[in-house]
């Protein structure tokens, strides 16, 4: 199939708010595709995410390429998908050049709607995330398997072009056959955030309560002696946190899967500074700076797939195998016991709490609410959408914040509010270099910036608003910390923004 039938689709979904239409666009285009790679390739085309990964064509390669554009089209799904994985395999002295020359030839032969379309591919413009869904509707419509099934395969594959291709050529019973594979990582379970302890106790019936904390999200695989660490973006860190390795090759078994938060504490116990974590997990050798892991799900243990087993039982095995290391809580407690517990993790210096249904399966995303988040202050992590150029003493630096909610069907982020507050001078200097690197235009007075930042806002409320899209403004917002740790896909949506709304 010619790749412009791709690059037509990828501008129909985007002209749309409907998330029918999306999915009507997407499956159409799906159904017509025979091959095995062009599925894969076309679903991973649409998403954003090439199935090669990152290529290593940046924008400064990509900016000194200037080529007049062909009249027709003439590029194939699969001359796109080999050009890829050809500029991906290109290493050591000369490769810079060598990956100019190939991305020229493509580029020559491209019309201008695919050269547009293949340098946002490249630079990561055409990642939304929030099309990951839109799409897993569209794989199970054009393929006639349940959405459930899709979303299954998906979570446990990690990769959706594998999981479109699963259902095309083998249908339900192929996506039935992913099972979770120690060593590979899944996509992680995700909470929701709860009006309140006592709504979410409520809603949830029998329950286990246990410290939100401010650390980072791990997932840990064991087989053996052979180990893998992954952060919730499924990034391998395993030769960052060599004290988490060994941790976990002193549990008592022989092979497991835990989901849990590593953090780096103080003397005193309190946890340090977010950033402090993060930065571990750039680092290839021990630092001074320990981490120290807590765990609150077991999703396999020797040999025993627990993904679908309640959350009380996988409870059980995770007591059994890393009891030590647990994350504080209780199980089942009243609601004088939750209260307590909240108070004591923010005592704690931490986020709040977890309130998790016990008879709740694993399931990646917000599906549902079956975890549910309680914070003492309303956060929303939303996208930068651009900066605006200081005055005073901000002058010469990138401050007041443009915030945009995630669309949960997989258009762009809607514009929620901007905010100047909470913006320390190391944070001022940090945003103003990095919003240069990933600006898309930049003016005298605003930079506009590619949507790939998540940054975590602290708020008094929202209101009604006629100043922005979403229809609703951010009341008092004030800038906690930027979230490297998270995709877009992971943003909050305008729908949970919302929610906010009084009354």
């Amino acid at each position: 199939m010619r790749f412009a039938d791709v690059v037509s689709t990828s501008a129909a979904v985007a002209e749309t708010r409907s998330r029918l239409a999306k999915v009507a666009a997407l499956s159409e285009l799906l159904r017509q595709l025979e091959d095995p790679h062009e599925v894969e390739a076309a679903t991973a085309f649409l998403v954003g995410l090439p199935r090669q990964g990152k290529v290593g064509a940046g924008w400064r390669t990509l900016l000194s390429i200037e080529v007049p554009a062909a009249a027709e089209p003439d590029l194939t799904i699969l001359d796109v998908d080999d050009l890829l994985t050809q500029v991906a395999g290109t290493s050591g002295k000369g490769s810079t050049q060598r990956r100019a020359d190939l991305l020229t030839a493509a580029l020559t032969r491209a019309t201008v709607p695919e050269q547009d379309f293949l340098l946002r591919l490249l630079t990561g413009e055409l990642r939304q995330g929030a099309l990951e869904g839109v799409m897993t509707d569209a794989v199970a419509a054009a393929f006639e398997v349940p959405a459930d099934a899709v979303r299954r395969a998906f979570m446990l594959s990690g990769r959706l072009h594998t999981t479109a291709e699963q259902a095309r050529s083998g249908g339900a019973a192929a996506l039935a056959a992913f099972g979770l594979e120690v060593g590979r990582p899944i996509r992680p379970m995700l909470a929701s955030p709860a009006e309140s302890l006592e709504s979410a106790l409520s809603e949830l019936g029998a329950v286990t309560v246990e410290y939100k904390l401010d650390g980072a999200r791990i997932q840990v695989h064991r087989n053996g002696s052979e180990v893998h660490i992954y952060t919730r973006t499924l990034r391998e860190i395993t030769a960052s946190v060599p004290e988490l390795v060994a941790q976990v090759r002193g549990l008592p078994c022989e092979s497991v899967v835990l989901d849990g938060e590593t953090l780096a504490l103080n003397d005193d116990g309190r946890p340090r500074p977010f950033q402090e974590t993060m930065s571990r997990f750039g680092a290839t050798i021990s630092r001074e700076l320990l981490l120290r892991p807590y765990y609150f799900d077991c999703l396999h243990l020797d040999g025993k797939d627990l993904l679908d087993l309640p959350l009380r039982d996988r409870l059980v095995a995770l007591e059994q195998v890393a009891g030590p290391f647990r994350i504080p809580g209780a199980m089942e407690p009243d609601a004088d016991k939750a209260a307590e517990i909240a108070a004591s993790a923010h005592a704690a210096g931490h986020e709040g709490v977890m309130v998790k249904a016990l008879d709740s399966v694993y399931a990646a995303g917000r599906r549902g609410k079956s975890w549910q988040k309680v914070k003492p202050v309303h956060t929303l992590d939303l996208v930068v959408l651009a900066a605006e150029w200081g005055h005073g003493r901000r002058r010469g630096y990138l401050s007041n914040l443009h915030l945009g909610a995630r669309d949960p069907d997989g258009g762009p982020p809607v514009m929620v509010g901007k905010t100047f507050k909470g913006l320390t001078d190391e944070l001022l200097a940090w945003q103003t270099k990095a919003f240069q690197a990933i600006a898309t235009d930049s003016g005298d007075w605003v930079v506009q910036v590619r949507p790939e930042m998540v940054v975590e806002i602290e708020l008094d409320g929202v209101q009604v608003s006629p100043r922005y899209p979403g229809g609703v403004a951010l009341r008092f917002a004030r800038v906690l910390r930027y979230r490297p740790d998270k995709e877009v896909s992971e943003a909050d949506t305008i729908d949970q923004v919302r929610a906010l709304l009084p009354g």
